[in-house]
């Protein structure tokens, strides 16, 4: 199946007579006749379920809708996205280890990685992701476990290299994780450029309505975990915390990874989407890629109104040909990159404050990608304990606004947007 088929048809499958809907499986438990039927399950040599932390019909069938968009072998839905972050890591990752990260990600998952998992012992370096070769090679230890980049950065729009950071992971025995919230799998598939493993918050555009919070974790299924046994004991060696299971060995390079993070982390840790959560996002999912042409369309359109506007100072978009990343958008995004922009005003914070207030269509919210077109400068909300030379230090311009494009009207928002500037 194409992707757009996929969208509709995938993960889910009715039987004859069964609901064509995805059926909520709103239960924590599940009842068995025998409790040799449930040993089975808790030894995994059976499959069903048996207690929602760990497993749900519904959960599962979008999960595998996920891994099938983006040509992964298995997949596993979580509560939020900085869940499925911090679990993608953390699966392979303990004390005393070591992971090399794009340096453009998400002020969210920086965060995480930088103070909380540091907390937990596990050490990061970040590095530009337009680095040298050489500085990204010297950037790995002897106990680095993972790579970790965004396929398109957020808010600065970066266009991760995969292919580039795939080999250097690669040469280094660890694998490659891509988060690929902004793009997608209808417009990126990193799998396809060498990255192992996928994460996404689908609390953006997979859900596409501002309805549910979630995450999700995708396995390729590729990474040979026994070739660097050594680096990988948790999934290499047996777990004495689930039976004596060797999750490479019982479950080979599709599965042992997912699986681990289930029996394992997600066992401890319990980050799930309620059942009803995950069926909210299976009707996002379904229109995902009719929404995600018209988000790219829109914001095209838009980020050429505003590149040729006078009170603009600066636009970055990667479908811009003037913009630096265009050409590297073009290869791993050839149908389109994403529907957020990121500019400056000229009159820097003041212009930029007296521009958002009137704005009609463009809702000021903390959130971006979905149906909604949103708009935020996080020099007045999200970074407005920084000074301006504080906010430049760290990337995020005083005059700096982040627009996420809806699936509105492209000329209703360039009027929008026209209306505002009017006041500057």
């Amino acid at each position: 199946m194409r992707q757009d088929t996929k969208c509709v048809q995938g993960g889910y499958v009715p039987k004859n007579g069964e609901s064509r809907l995805l059926p909520i499986v709103q239960s924590t438990t599940f009842k068995y006749d025998t409790s040799e039927e449930m040993g089975k399950l808790f030894d995994l040599k059976a499959e069903g379920y048996f207690y929602t932390r760990l497993q749900n019909p519904t959960n599962d069938n979008v999960a595998m809708k996920i891994a099938q968009l983006e040509g992964g072998s298995a997949a596993m839905l979580t509560s939020s996205g900085q869940a499925a972050s911090f679990f993608s890591v953390f699966n392979i990752a303990s004390a005393g280890d070591h992971v090399v990260a794009s340096s453009a990600i998400y002020g969210g998952t920086f965060n995480l990685f930088n103070v909380t998992m540091r907390k937990m012992g596990i050490d990061f370096t970040f590095v530009d992701p337009d680095c040298s070769d050489e500085e990204l090679d010297k950037a790995f230890k002897p106990n680095t476990k993972a790579v970790f980049g965004e396929t398109i950065s957020n808010p600065a729009l970066i266009v991760f290299d995969i292919e580039r950071f795939a080999k250097a992971a690669h040469e280094h025995g660890v694998p490659l994780i891509v988060d690929n919230t902004f793009a997608t799998p209808i417009n990126c598939r990193p799998f396809e450029f060498g990255a192992d493993i996928v994460t996404h918050s689908t609390t953006k555009y997979m859900d596409g309505h501002d309805a549910t919070v979630g995450g999700c974790v995708v396995d390729s299924g590729k990474f040979d975990w026994m070739a660097h046994k050594d680096k990988f004991p948790g999934l290499c060696e047996p777990d004495e915390s689930y039976h004596g299971i060797t999750y490479a060995t019982q479950f080979g390079n599709e599965k042992a990874y997912i699986t681990k993070m289930v029996a394992q982390v997600m066992r401890d840790l319990g980050s799930i989407p309620s059942p009803m959560n995950s069926y909210i996002l299976n009707l996002g999912l379904e229109s995902l890629s009719v929404r995600m042409k018209r988000h790219c369309e829109n914001a095209q359109k838009v980020a050429e109104f505003l590149e040729k506007n006078d009170k603009v100072a600066w636009v970055t978009y990667p479908g811009l040909k003037s913009d630096k990343y265009y050409e590297r958008a073009k290869k791993y995004m050839p149908n389109g990159t994403c529907g957020v922009i990121s500019f400056g005003l000229k009159g820097g914070r003041k212009a930029a404050e007296e521009f958002m207030k009137h704005l009609k269509i463009a809702m000021i919210a903390t959130h971006v990608a979905d149906a909604h077109t949103c708009v935020l400068h996080p020099a007045s909300s999200t970074h407005r304990q920084l000074t301006d030379d504080e906010l430049r230090a760290c990337g995020v311009l005083p005059e700096m606004i982040r627009f996420s494009c809806g699936i509105e009207d492209a000329d209703d928002i360039i009027g929008d947007i026209k209306g505002a500037l009017e006041y500057i």
